[in-house]
């Protein structure tokens, strides 16, 4: 008898197998495209079982049927995955994750407001983020995030958000990113006073809760962040680290390892094999036209995922949803006359 995993599940292709490139989205009818390791790793890690996997989403998908029917949502089976996966099969956390997902687009209409490729075309020509084009030995894809490539004068930072969420949403699409999660690689080369100061107490509490733990507290996204690497920091990184480390999960905070301008501290958690010249890997020069023409390859499915009527209009959220509230607003302007404080200091 057929192994239950081979009845499940069919592997990458060829092509994906060899690393030709950013893996596929998964076909629209849902079949399982993990490889049998990665199969017994979601078993193991996401509590996720192949023979229960469509009973699960049907769960999920009733519950929004139930608790939000005028939520305009996509309830395929691929979809809602991501939201299972990302909470571990828990039914409800799952449903609260999807609820502030589309809460994120009301709390944020600048960012959301017609988010496709084409709009964000010159932050990724300024090469402020890109993909690394190999996963590391775990099979994670490696954000590289270039906060000192912008200047204010450039364009609005809210810019620069559209773009990290317009990667996200592609990152999030195979299915091995929803089981073996990213890595975040930030270099602060040229990161200053006029980068860090220009973000107000309103901008940053949006940062917070609309981009989930990219990489702060809050759930707002259907992604595992399994590593956050920072190199280059200014001397002002660790005061404002200090600063926000309370309002970060435990378990998120952990996964911060700041190396300074050490390349050998960042080889222990990233090898050189995947890691471009910049940064003393062996792939050559950092090029970020590669993940560019993957977001521009990507317009017209994102103007169909993002140009559409609010997808809350009509709903009700629970107290719980985290864009709202005086309370927020007012940790958030005392986070921000903290974080102030230490720029001014510091410069």
């Amino acid at each position: 008898m057929a192994d239950e995993n081979e009845l499940l599940c069919v592997g990458p292709s060829e092509e994906e197998a060899a690393g030709d490139g950013f893996p596929a989205p998964p076909p629209p009818n849902y079949v399982c495209t993990l490889t049998p390791e990665l199969v017994a790793k979601a078993r193991e890690e996401l509590q996720e079982k192949p023979e229960w996997r469509l009973r699960d989403v049907q769960a999920l998908r009733d519950m929004v049927l139930k608790e939000q029917p005028n939520l305009r949502t996509r309830l395929d089976d691929a979809f809602l995955l991501r939201f299972l996966r990302a909470r571990k099969f828990d039914y409800d956390r799952a449903l609260q994750l999807l609820l502030n997902y589309h809460g994120s687009r009301r709390a944020w209409p600048e960012v959301f407001s017609d988010l496709r490729p084409s709009t964000v075309k010159h932050v990724l020509d300024l090469g402020f983020l890109t993909v690394l084009p190999q996963p590391d030995p775990n099979g994670r894809y490696i954000l590289c995030l270039r906060p000192g490539k912008w200047k204010p004068s450039d364009y609005p930072f809210v810019d620069n958000i559209r773009a990290i969420y317009l990667t996200l949403e592609k990152l999030i699409q195979p299915e091995e990113t929803q089981v073996n999660g990213i890595v975040i690689l930030a270099d602060y080369s040229g990161v200053g006073l006029s980068q860090a100061s220009s973000l107000g107490p309103f901008l940053a509490k949006k940062v917070v809760g609309s981009l989930g733990p990219f990489p702060y507290a809050k759930d707002g996204f259907p992604i595992r962040i399994k590593a956050v690497n920072i190199i280059n920091e200014p001397r002002i990184f660790k005061g404002i680290f200090a600063i926000i480390k309370p309002f970060l999960k435990e378990k998120m905070a952990e996964r911060f390892v700041l190396h300074g301008s050490d390349l050998n501290s960042l080889h222990r958690t990233i090898p050189r094999a995947v890691l471009p010249e910049e940064y003393g890997g062996v792939l050559g020069r950092l090029d970020a036209a590669a993940w560019s023409k993957t977001l521009m390859d990507s317009e017209v499915e994102f103007v169909v995922e993002f140009c559409q009527p609010d997808p809350l209009e009509g709903v009700v959220l629970p107290d719980s949803m985290l864009f709202e509230g005086e309370q927020g607003g007012a940790q958030c302007e005392d986070v921000y006359r903290g974080l102030r404080s230490q720029l001014y200091y510091c410069y």
